[in-house]
């Protein structure tokens, strides 16, 4: 059986002791990018506002100046996310920070990989940290990984999986769970995908339904709806 077909896109699973089963869903370099772009802007008109107001007091204005764009450089994101688990930048699109295991982000690990942007940085406009999200399958930058940490969507609470109703369809050999939690995943989602990307997911599953591309989508529907009935 191919071992390289276990998980549908870049989606990620833990386990909690408790039982409790945590989907992850790893944020790109795209919407970092604009997270961060928001994060610069709040913090420029800080800087601004902080220099204004410390001109009025000459030389003792401008250590001051001097000490708050320090504190703000590197604090900034470490008190957000240890609070709100986020940046504004971040919580504006729907991102948060967590250890790469799904448990709450601690204090160590976020001062880690913020203190590790300069190396994310090098040698220009955080390259470094591009090349290494873009070589590993969690979009990890360097400061991510030293910390053990990924930037995920988070998922609406509210959020309900529904299967679409479908003649159920028994399976031609046993499923394992994790095989029966990929065929219910690729359902679950479909709604939200396009008619290509459903097509191409199915044809990606092609191992659990050993049918031609134009049945899969089909014979994965009927399945899930077997696993759903208890069968």
């Amino acid at each position: 059986m191919n071992n390289n077909s276990t998980r549908l896109d870049t989606t990620f699973r833990y386990e909690t002791p408790e039982g409790i089963e945590l989907e992850l869903r790893p944020a790109g370099p795209v919407v970092r990018g604009f997270a961060w772009g928001i994060d610069f802007g709040i913090r420029a008109v800080v800087y601004i506002l902080v220099a204004v107001i410390a001109s009025v007091f000459g030389g003792v204005g401008a250590a001051f100046s001097l000490i708050s764009l320090f504190l703000v450089e590197w604090f900034y994101p470490v008190i957000f996310e240890l609070y709100k688990r986020a940046t504004p930048g971040k919580i504006a699109l729907g991102l948060q920070v967590m250890q790469a295991d799904g448990s709450p982000l601690s204090w160590s690990s976020s001062l880690l990989r913020n203190l590790l942007r300069t190396a994310d940085f090098f040698p220009f406009l955080y390259c470094s940290g591009l090349i290494s999200m873009m070589l590993n399958n969690k979009f990890q930058r360097l400061g991510d990984l030293a910390a053990d940490t990924v930037v995920v969507f988070k998922e609406p609470k509210s959020t309900i999986a529904r299967i679409p109703e479908y003649p159920p369809k028994t399976t031609p050999y046993p499923l394992s769970l994790s095989e029966q939690r990929l065929v219910l995943d690729f359902v679950e989602r479909g709604e939200s995908l396009t008619a290509e990307r459903r097509n191409e997911l199915a044809a990606s599953l092609s191992f659990l339904t050993r049918c031609s591309d134009k049945e899969a989508e089909i014979t994965l529907l009927a399945y899930a709806n077997w696993f759903a009935r208890g069968r």
